[in-house]
């Protein structure tokens, strides 16, 4: 019988050196974007430069890439090959592995569904540095049979209710009315699945950790050993884009050096501050995933003293 810790507590980044540069800090690829959901993209590289990241680049189809970088000024991009069609055709997957030297990949904002993307997904699964998956990279995950036992990296999902149903083959329902019993089942089952295992004990692989965050009220995120309840947030926060702005908070985090969970339970609580702060000035009707951009640097600055 596995034994789950319950985490309170809620990490910190470590203090910057005074002669600190950029390669330090991570280098942050975002990839993702297609017709029609060019802003997911977008929200997600700013939210890993408002995070802290040394170095955000994104990489999405070349026929999206100049209208997305137009709204990424600190950020470079890579063009993805596409076919005479439009979709994303085989060079794409050399494109997002080889062309920019990342520490941490973000696969799935404004992604859709289909062969191509389905193909960088595997692609993000077969590297092995740290992977974040969340919004279409989760559904194209879904398509693929057996992943656990292909996948050579530390990942961390982020899926919220109906997209982690589709993972797990359960309702949103479902979902909802067992939320960290499923969650903590599901994870030790996929890791499971990657080891060979001699006895019923599942061990979390300590190289290649998943970790689940699963959105919504009370966000869920567990390793399959620990598991954070978060308490920051609100209604305000269900509109379109929050999750592609946590999904870039959450690589940054990563590329500063914080270990998968650690850095999914900071990121989360982050997110959800940045929210109530955004609340307090917009009201939880009117405000918009952009807004939390802006108080993410104030919500750092609050864990950080928390956190002391």
């Amino acid at each position: 019988m596995v034994k789950t810790l319950r985490v309170k507590a809620v990490p910190r980044l470590r203090p910057r050196r005074a002669d600190g540069h950029k390669g330090e800090y991570g280098h942050v690829l975002v990839v993702g974007g297609s017709r029609g959901m060019m802003g997911a993209v977008a929200m997600a590289t700013n939210a890993a430069l408002r995070g802290g990241a040394g170095l955000a680049s994104f990489a999405a189809p070349e026929t999206v890439q100049l209208s997305i970088a137009g709204l990424c000024p600190c950020a470079t991009s890579v063009p993805l090959a596409c076919d005479s069609r439009g979709e994303l055709a085989p060079p794409s997957v050399r494109q997002m592995l080889h062309e920019i030297e990342y520490d941490v990949l973000a696969v799935g904002p404004g992604m859709g569904k289909g062969p191509g993307q389905r193909n960088l997904v595997q692609a993000a699964l077969a590297q092995e540095r740290p992977v974040v998956i969340d919004a279409d990279g989760l559904n194209n995950l879904a398509s693929i049979e057996n992943w656990p036992r292909t996948r050579q990296c530390p990942m961390i999902l982020t899926p919220h209710p109906g997209e982690f149903g589709r993972l797990v083959n359960r309702t949103t329902k479902e979902v909802q009315a067992d939320r960290e019993g499923l969650a903590l089942a599901t994870v030790r089952q996929w890791i499971g699945r990657t080891q060979s295992m001699a006895t019923n004990n599942v061990a979390m692989p300590p190289d290649k950790p998943i970790v689940l965050v699963l959105k919504g009220h009370g966000t869920v995120v567990t390793d399959g050993q620990r598991l954070f309840v978060n308490t920051t947030g609100n209604p305000g926060m269900a509109t379109g884009g929050t999750g592609d702005v946590l999904t870039g908070l959450t690589a940054a985090i990563v590329g500063q050096g914080l270990q998968s969970f650690d850095a999914a339970v900071l990121a989360v609580y982050v997110h959800g501050l940045a929210g109530d702060l955004a609340a307090k000035k917009f009201g939880q009707v009117s405000m918009i995933a952009s807004d939390l951009l802006e108080f993410i640097p104030q919500a750092m600055l609050k864990v950080r003293k928390l956190t002391r």
